[in-house]
């Protein structure tokens, strides 16, 4: 895959609920620091329990989610995971596995924070995506 542009990944990132109330300034801010991976079929990216530290979004491929040896899902192209790893080093809450050879863009917690650190209004828009989300969250949960 040829690396993506900065405008390409800030796209990209703008379709996170995390991220939807960012300027296109903090999201191609965001987009110097993440960086593209490519992950070969089988590998794990992410094992439950242990500590977040990186958050995904897929570009290529699909990858198996599992919690507790059971599958609960797919994510594939535009799906992410591991958004709340940059705000909490909490535990993994489910394995994530390649199933096809997988292009991905990782944003790694200090780079998030180093982000954070420059700009205090950037912390505002995150708290006001992290509301979206967990209104939507909320909302599946009632259905």
């Amino acid at each position: 895959m040829p690396p993506m542009s900065v405008s390409s990944l800030a796209d990209l990132l703008k379709e996170v609920p995390l991220f939807s109330e960012c300027s296109k300034k903090e999201l191609r801010n965001l987009s110097r620091r993440a960086h593209e991976r490519h992950v070969p079929p089988g590998q794990v990216l992410v094992h439950e329990g242990d500590a977040g530290d990186s958050f995904y979004v897929v570009v290529v491929g699909l990858a198996e989610v599992h919690r507790g040896g059971q599958k609960v899902g797919v994510v594939g192209p535009g799906d992410f995971f591991g958004d709340l790893a940059l705000l909490d080093p909490a535990p993994r809450n489910a394995t994530v596995t390649a199933r096809t050879a997988m292009d991905v863009v990782v944003l790694d917690r200090a780079e998030f924070d180093a982000v954070t650190a420059d700009s205090p209004g950037f912390v505002r828009e995150l708290l006001v995506g992290l509301a979206h989300r967990l209104r939507g969250l909320d909302a599946r949960a009632a259905d």
